[in-house]
C-alpha cells in the first residue's frame, strides 16, 4: 500500500486503540484489512490510505481499528493467575463482610476469561455466594463484545481449557455450539470501552485482569494504561498482567505480589 498509506493506518491504530504497528507487520494489513476493503467498496489499501488521509468517518475508522486488534482468548488461559485466584477470593469475601466483589476483565476479547472467573467462583465460594460477584468485562471491539455477550461458543473454543466435567457442568449444548448457563451468563456485565480513555467512572476493582495487552503498547502507552489501572485498584487489590508483562520500569504505583508471576498490588505509599 506504500509507506504514506502504511503511516495513515498505523496512526490511525495508534491514535485510537495505542497498539503500535511496525513495518514488519505489515502483512497484517494484507490479511485482516481484506473485509474492510469489500465493505467499503475500495479497490485496494493504497485507496484506504487515502480515504484514511481525508475525513474517513467513524465507520470506517472503527473497521480499520477492529480488523488490526488481535482477539485472542481462552477457557483459564495460562493457569496460573487462576490457580491465585482460588485462594485469593474466599480472602477476599471474608474482608469484604458481604459486600459486592468487584472484578475487571479487561480487554476481555470473546469473554472466556470473565466466565472463567464466574466458574472459578461457583467452585470455590458456591453458586450462592459467588453471585456476590460483581463482574465487568470491556473490550475496545463492539463486534467482539456482542459476541462475548451471547456466551456461545464453538466446539474447538470450549476444548481450550475445560474438561469436561467443567462443561458439562456449566454449558448447555446448542446444536454444535455451547452457551453458557444462565445463572453464569448473568453474573458478568459486557462493555465496549477503550482503555486509553478515562476509566474512573467505573470505580474501584477488588481483581483486575488485563493479560496480553500491554505488549502491543509502547512504554508511554504502558504507563498510562498501568496508572490507570492502578488507580481503579482497591487498596488490597490485585492485578493479573500475562507473563510476558511487567510493571518494571513502567511505573512504581504497582510492585510485583512475592512469590508470583504476574501479579501486581499497589504500593504502598511514601
Amino acid at each position: 500500500m506504500g509507506q504514506a498509506g502504511f503511516h495513515e493506518v498505523a496512526t490511525l491504530v495508534r491514535r485510537r486503540a495505542g497498539i503500535v504497528l511496525t513495518e514488519d507487520k505489515s502483512y497484517l494489513l494484507e490479511t485482516r484489512l481484506g473485509p474492510v476493503l469489500a465493505k467499503f467498496q475500495l479497490g485496494s489499501l493504497g485507496a484506504l490510505g487515502e480515504k484514511l488521509r481525508g475525513l474517513p468517518g467513524e465507520p470506517l475508522e472503527r473497521a480499520v481499528v477492529e480488523a488490526l486488534t488481535t482477539h485472542e482468548s481462552s477457557f483459564f488461559r495460562d493457569g496460573r493467575p487462576f490457580d491465585h485466584l482460588r485462594g485469593l477470593l474466599p480472602r477476599i469475601a471474608a474482608a469484604r463482610s458481604g459486600e459486592k466483589l468487584r472484578v475487571w476483565s479487561a480487554a476481555c476479547s470473546t469473554g472466556q476469561e470473565a466466565y472463567s472467573v464466574a466458574i472459578l467462583a461457583t467452585e470455590v465460594l458456591g453458586l450462592a455466594a459467588a453471585q456476590r460477584l460483581d463482574i465487568l468485562a470491556t473490550d475496545i471491539s463492539g463486534e467482539v463484545v456482542a459476541r462475548a455477550r451471547e456466551g456461545s461458543f464453538s466446539q474447538f473454543e470450549v476444548q481450550r481449557g475445560l474438561p469436561i466435567r467443567t462443561l458439562m457442568q456449566n454449558f448447555q449444548q446448542e446444536g454444535t455450539r455451547w452457551r453458557i448457563k444462565p445463572a453464569l451468563r448473568n453474573m458478568v456485565r459486557f462493555e465496549e470501552r477503550n482503555l486509553l480513555t478515562d476509566c474512573a467512572a467505573l470505580g474501584r476493582f477488588d481483581v483486575i485482569f488485563c493479560r496480553n495487552v500491554l505488549i502491543y503498547f509502547d512504554a508511554p502507552t504502558k504507563t498510562r494504561v498501568l496508572e490507570m489501572l492502578a488507580r481503579q485498584l482497591h487498596p488490597d487489590g490485585v492485578l493479573y498482567l500475562g507473563a510476558a508483562e511487567t510493571v518494571i520500569g513502567l511505573t512504581e504505583r504497582l510492585m510485583p505480589v512475592p512469590g508470583e508471576r504476574g501479579v501486581y498490588g499497589l504500593a504502598a505509599r511514601k
